[in-house]
């Protein structure tokens, strides 16, 4: 069974970096994009596409988030990063790894999310 654990998260000061590290874990082929999206814990937001990488490139979705945040990926050990810094307080949510992911050889990809891990930018 296929599942991504992120970690990393915590409280922080504005100003304040972390770096969100996911790792995808059990038996599959291969992985396509692999990507972070964010949800806020306010009533109304609904979950933000952050970063996607998709082999060696990447593409920054949020403009609230341009020069900030950098995506990263180690193929040897299915993990994707999400370096964040100049955190703000409105970067405060519950941050999403998410994978499309090759079970087979097929080039059939399911996609996979993780549980989540909240990140708190305060005082």
């Amino acid at each position: 069974q296929v599942q991504l654990e992120e970690s990393g998260g915590g409280l922080v000061q504005p100003g304040g970096s972390l770096r969100l590290p996911c790792a995808a874990s059990g038996r599959f082929f291969g992985i396509n994009a692999m990507a972070w999206y964010r949800q806020a814990q306010a009533p109304g937001k609904e979950r933000e596409l952050v970063d996607r990488i998709r082999g060696s490139f990447s593409t920054n979705y949020a403009d609230s988030v341009k020069r900030r945040f950098t995506i990263s990926r180690d193929n040897a050990k299915n993990t994707v990063y999400l370096q964040m810094n100049s955190l703000k307080p409105e970067d405060t949510a519950v941050y999403y790894c998410n994978a499309e992911i090759r079970e087979t050889s097929s080039p059939v990809a399911t996609v996979y999310w993780g549980e989540g891990t909240l990140v708190t930018v305060s005082a």
